[in-house]
């Protein structure tokens, strides 16, 4: 690093601005804890120039303190902003005297310092929004901050949304060389969304479970609209708290432990909410005439086959977690990607319908009945790795086959190769024995033939083999959810009620909202009396106030200039009220 340049951290972060709160806080957190207590974190919002940006910076910077056991001092160094002048030079009698107080510590709070921080702890300035500052404020502050670097060890970090070349657009080359940029690259939004989807989805260990429209919702809105994990999580926690709050059965959504306890727990009337839902009427109807009379009648009866039910749900979960990673291992590397290229868009088709009886899962057949043999034998390796890290019971004859299917490829290329020397030897010889043209054409001709008219090698059969043998573990494991039953318990399917919360109506809530006009003027008065004056008792008297009645009249005219509501002649009694008040 050269003289005078101003070590600094370009962070590109990616478009999900609002997720950048909190991987800003999580960084700052690491550096306290690790490398120096001062650090300030700045908004473009709150610098508009560069007197604003020293006194947001100093105004952090010593509000902190040195160290937790300094706290015992009263000599604490903790200076106010508005009895110093905001500058640099302030700044720098300000570090110089919390590192003086620091090296004149005793040896044990010394000791208990350095072991978290750097004896000379630097400043850290982060710039969470690096595109929204004005090049002015940036320019003057590196210019300043670089002429002072020696008595005030300062690490800059900028915040990127877009890309690092948005540093070069907004200096110049004179400020930005300046700068001595490492550059850091945070995992895409999509790769957070993955993780999330793996671990709190794609897993047994959670029973709550979102059905294909919900999680459809959910991923449309992260793709198409803020790319934000923050807002998919918060909408996942909706899920939850929706599912057990409309779901008088979600009692039972719980871990396979506590299954048979809140099962003979029930009581009547959980009994019979358990006879409405759709999948257990299925289920009774394909049962005998004796066993559906005890299912109906019988509440002892019903626990115990709802005990059954709900243990054959769990171990569904297990194994068509584990399945659907060895399917995702053979079509996610097939071209065009047929079923999708992330495991979220065939967890989604396998939980829509039958995945084996779309075009899409055909054609993905078509093609992994031409995958190489190198290819093959990777998947097959990782498909193995799968099942036996699965905690299901019943892979261990899978497991046995795809390792036999492992031994019969390997045993294969010894075989091909000593067959490929024979036939080349054997061919060759046929024709150095036929020397006259008829003999030779004759030969060439059965030679052609054979080929038009060959019949299928060892690999290519145990190939087709190998993909039939998938294709029937798809079959057994990746029945749809909603085929299962007592699946109502652990799904939430409530799609409808979801896109309500989450898609912002306001045409539509004005719409309900003004129905009555006149009784919504009483409730806009009441509001807006409430925080001009709150000791006046607004409801007191029915007459309104002429300025507030203005002001509603003016606030529904601007809503309907911007098209929010529409007048309408079926109740025209609706516009007298409005207009004249309580007439």
């Amino acid at each position: 690093m050269k003289f005078r340049e101003i070590p600094t951290a370009a962070l590109v972060l990616g478009v999900n601005v609002t997720d950048h709160d909190l991987t800003f806080r999580g960084l700052s957190d690491a550096l306290q804890d690790n490398i120096t207590p001062y650090i300030a974190l700045l908004e473009a919002k709150d610098c508009p120039g560069i007197k604003n940006l020293m006194q947001k910076l100093m105004g952090q910077l010593m509000n902190c303190d040195i160290d937790v056991d300094s706290l015992e001092d009263e000599d604490c160094v903790q200076v106010s902003q508005n009895r110093i002048r905001c500058s640099m030079s302030s700044l720098i009698s300000w570090y110089e005297s919390v590192t003086k107080k620091t090296d004149s510590e005793t040896p044990s709070k010394k000791r208990n310092s350095s072991s978290r921080h750097w004896q000379s702890p630097p400043v850290i300035v982060i710039f969470k929004d690096m595109e929204s500052f004005t090049t002015k404020v940036l320019q003057d502050f590196i210019v300043i901050s670089s002429q002072h670097i020696r008595e005030l060890p300062l690490v800059l970090i900028f915040g990127i949304a877009t890309s690092p070349m948005i540093i070069h657009r907004l200096l110049p080359h004179s400020v930005s060389s300046l700068l001595c940029i490492e550059l850091f690259q945070s995992l895409s939004c999509k790769e957070h969304l993955s993780t999330i989807i793996d671990k709190l989805l794609l897993t047994p260990r959670f029973p709550f479970k979102l059905g294909e429209k919900v999680l459809q919702v959910l991923i449309n809105i992260f793709l198409y609209h803020d790319f934000s994990v923050q807002n998919f999580i918060k909408g996942f926690q909706l899920c939850i708290v929706e599912h057990f709050y409309s779901q008088p059965l979600s009692v039972l959504c719980c871990q396979l432990v506590d299954v048979k306890k809140r099962v003979y727990s029930l009581s009547h009337g959980q009994c019979e909410n358990i006879r409405r839902l759709p999948s257990f009427r299925r289920y009774v109807e394909k049962q005998e005439s004796g066993k559906q009379v005890a299912l109906l009648t019988n509440d002892s009866f019903l626990k115990e086959e709802t005990e059954k039910l709900l243990e054959d749900l769990h171990v569904y979960h297990e194994n068509y977690v584990s399945i659907l990673r060895c399917l995702h291992v053979f079509t996610s590397s097939l071209p065009k990607y047929p079923l999708g290229k992330q495991i979220r868009e065939l967890h989604c088709a396998c939980l829509e319908t039958r995945v084996w009886e779309t075009e899409e899962y055909e054609s993905s057949l078509q093609l992994a009945r031409m995958l190489n043999k190198t290819d093959l034998v990777t998947m097959l390796q990782q498909c193995v790795e799968i099942l036996m890290s699965s905690s299901g019971k019943e892979f261990d004859k899978t497991v046995e086959k795809l390792k036999e299917f492992l031994t019969q490829f390997q045993n294969l290329e010894v075989a091909e190769a000593s067959q490929e020397r024979d036939v080349s030897v054997s061919s060759q010889k046929e024709l150095q024995k036929k020397t006259d043209l008829y003999h030779l054409q004759k030969t060439l001709l059965e030679l052609k033939e054979s080929r038009r008219s060959k019949k299928l090698t060892k690999f290519e059969m145990l190939r087709f083999e190998v993909v039939d043998y998938i294709d029937s573990l798809v079959r057994k494991y990746l029945v749809p959810a909603d085929h299962r039953t007592l699946h109502e318990i652990m799904y939430f399917n409530a799609a409808t009620v979801l896109r309500g919360h989450l898609n912002a109506a306001p045409r539509t809530a004005l719409h309900t909202a003004l129905n009555n006009p006149h009784w919504y003027l009483k409730a806009f008065s009441t509001v807006v009396m409430a925080a001009e004056e709150p000791n006046a008792d607004a409801a007191s008297s029915d007459q309104v106030d002429d300025t507030i009645h203005a002001r509603f009249i003016r606030a529904v005219s601007e809503l309907e200039l911007l098209g929010f509501i529409k007048p309408s002649k079926q109740k025209t009694d609706h516009v007298a009220r409005l207009t004249w008040g309580g007439c």
